[in-house]
């Protein structure tokens, strides 16, 4: 197969090969320095927002450690609960109002003794102390069973001015302040401690506490709770892109709080109702945690980082930032995580615009040459579709024009003689047979058996019509019957394959196939007789003979394609199915009918039409008997098959 292609194609390759070779350049050019100063930008963007994540992150704790660093020197927090309470209670709640990050102050005692202030502002800790309208702060108070008086566990509720609303008791007398991990911690290494995350004693939720021993004594312990909740709050990372998420990791690579709600949830809701976190359903959950836990630990302890890693066939940028001050919380880091497709959105979004403006300019030198090969093309693609036309046995139209090429007057010459020895060739054979003949890859007029039904019709008592009426007149009356006829034929899919004098031979399921060419058959046969009756019925207005017509109807196989000599051939059927058709059609005359059909056909279509049988009957020629049926009508409500 020879290679070619239409003359505006190559014109039109020919310049957008031209305008891609000068701009591809350009634009990757333009692309690769737009991409590397959003990398950049970007990388100053999450170093900025680590230093203010990692800035708030130590005021939300510093605040707190400077309150019990205080704390630690007040000789009125050094008494075992309940002695100089009220001196305990106002400051506690001063710390409270001055430090908005604490959830609450807490001091433990040698004797297990316990005093906390609750800040109340949040509706899900009054709803946890069910505390009563017109709170502002909770104060609980734990003493040990003494020799001088029994124990005490009671809760109080204060308002903004500490005055008491209502006391009641709560929680466990046998709770000991010497059992939770910040009291454990401090007395065991006798300086400053954070601890956490752990689940509070009182709210049961996870915290983060701050903790000093007092100067004066080092078994008494004063701390402050800051909920990990209000840390994930500080850690809001969208400013840089809709994916980035931030989030903390504690020494032992454990996740502290998340910039993502969801996520934050998940991490408040298992560690309150497990006592710990898990981890496991965290990393599953944000993949990029476990691979920065792994970064971590190749970057030089308290040092900035920036790393690029692959996930899931994306890239990212991670900022890790420890978050260490005065010797608390060693071994934590704040990370924050770009996809690094966010980050180059815009230089993909300059690259878009630099390849549609490009697009532009090929766009209208490829219509430049367009127009320009339509001023030469024009005619041939005229001359294209008319034989294409030719092809499908369209020969509507008056042909191709006049065009300024010589060559090309030439060929549309040859074309039109073409064109009307087909349109003469269509009116001699089926058109579905020139179709196929004329299509130089279809093969289907070959002979080979297959299942058709068969139409035969025959006009009676012809031989006396012709008798008494001229030549000319009996051909135009048999010009109208037969154009009749072949309207209907097509209408319902068959393919008359001959005139016989005044007889028709219609075929069904070749050489177009029909999944239902039995009914399609039994319709057009009751259909011809309508139309005939029709027919008659002016006939007989204008004086013309009645043309009654007989039908024989069969279906079965047959050797269906073209038969003949080499030099001439004609395309019809023949086999036992052909010739019984046409005998059933002859029977008409013994039985009165106007129907005929075979027990194949009335067994194909009895649930669409109703048949009378006429029992069996010889056929001239046949050895054997054939079930013969009267075609009568449609049913008009088909039978279930």
């Amino acid at each position: 197969m020879h290679w070619s292609k239409p003359l505006r194609l190559h014109l039109s390759v020919l310049v957008a090969t031209l305008l891609l070779c000068i701009s591809t350049p350009l634009i990757w050019m333009a692309f690769n320095q737009g991409r590397q100063a959003a990398i950049l930008a970007g990388e100053k963007q999450m170093r900025q927002m680590s230093l203010r994540l990692v800035e708030g992150y130590r005021y939300a704790l510093e605040g707190g450690y400077e309150a019990v660093a205080v704390a630690s020197t007040l000789p009125q927090l050094i008494t075992r609960p309940p002695l100089q309470l009220q001196e305990k209670q106002a400051f506690f709640l001063e710390v409270l109002r001055n430090v908005t990050n604490a959830t609450s102050v807490l001091g433990g005692y040698p004797d297990g003794s316990f005093i906390q202030a609750i800040n109340t502002a949040d509706p899900h800790v009054r709803s946890a102390l069910r505390a009563p309208e017109g709170t502002a702060f909770a104060v609980r108070i734990v003493t040990p069973q003494s020799a001088e008086g029994g124990s005490i566990a009671a809760l109080r509720f204060v308002d903004a001015a500490g005055r008491l609303i209502e006391e009641r008791p709560f929680g466990e007398r046998t709770f000991d302040a010497r059992d939770r991990p910040w009291y454990r911690a401090v007395v065991r290494s006798g300086a400053p401690t954070s601890v956490g995350p752990f689940v509070s004693g009182t709210l049961r939720v996870p915290t983060l506490t701050v903790a000093v021993p007092m100067r004066d004594d080092a078994q008494t312990v004063i701390g402050v709770n800051i909920h990990l909740e209000t840390i994930s709050r500080l850690l809001y990372s969208r400013d840089i892109s809709p994916r980035a998420r931030s989030f903390i990791l504690d020494d032992q690579n454990r996740l502290v709080a998340h910039s993502d709600p969801a996520m934050m949830s998940m991490i408040l809701g298992t560690w309150s109702q497990r006592g710990g976190p898990d981890q496991g359903a965290a990393k599953e959950t944000d993949r990029t945690i476990e691979t920065v836990t792994r970064l971590r630990k190749d970057m030089l302890d308290g040092k900035d980082g920036m790393a690029r890693f692959e996930l899931d066939g994306e890239s990212y940028l991670v900022q890790i930032s420890p978050v260490t001050f005065s010797n608390l919380f060693k071994g934590s880091s704040v990370a924050v995580v770009v996809p690094l497709d966010d980050l180059l959105e815009q230089a993909n979004r300059q690259l878009v615009r630099n390849l549609l403006m490009a697009a532009g300019f090929v766009v209208v030198g490829i219509g430049a040459s367009i127009l320009l090969s339509r001023l030469i093309s024009a005619s041939l693609y005229q001359l294209a579709d008319e034989a294409r036309k030719i092809g499908d046995l369209d020969f509507a139209g008056k042909g191709t024009t006049h065009s300024w090429i010589t060559e090309i007057n030439t060929l549309a010459s040859a074309l039109t003689a073409s064109r009307r020895a087909i349109a003469q060739f269509a009116l001699y054979v089926p058109r579905e047979v020139v179709r196929r003949i004329v299509s130089p890859t279809d093969i289907s007029t070959n002979a080979a058996r297959q299942e058709v039904t068969v139409l035969f019709t025959d006009i009676r008592d012809f031989t006396t019509i012709a008798e008494v009426h001229p030549p000319e007149e009996v051909v135009e009356i048999l010009s109208s019957y037969f154009e009749l006829l072949n309207v209907i034929a097509e209408r319902h899919g068959g393919t008359v394959v001959q005139y016989l004098g005044d007889s028709l031979f219609v075929m069904w399921n070749a050489p177009i196939p029909d999944s239902d060419h039995v009914a399609n058959g039994c319709r057009c046969a009751l259909a011809m007789k309508a139309a005939i009756g029709e027919l008659n019925a002016s006939n007989c207005k204008n004086g013309r003979p009645e043309l009654f017509t007989r039908f024989g109807l069969h279906s079965g196989p047959a050797v269906v394609g073209s038969f003949g000599a080499v030099s001439r051939q004609q395309y019809t059927a023949m086999g036992d199915t052909i010739n019984v058709a046409s005998r059933l059609e002859g029977l008409n005359k013994e039985y009165g009918t106007s129907v005929l059909a075979s027990a194949t056909v009335e067994k194909a279509a009895a649930a669409l039409f109703e048949f009378r049988p006429i029992g069996p009957v010889k056929l001239k020629g046949r050895a054997e008997s054939v079930e013969v049926f009267e075609l009568r009508s449609a049913r008009e409500h088909p039978a279930l098959s």
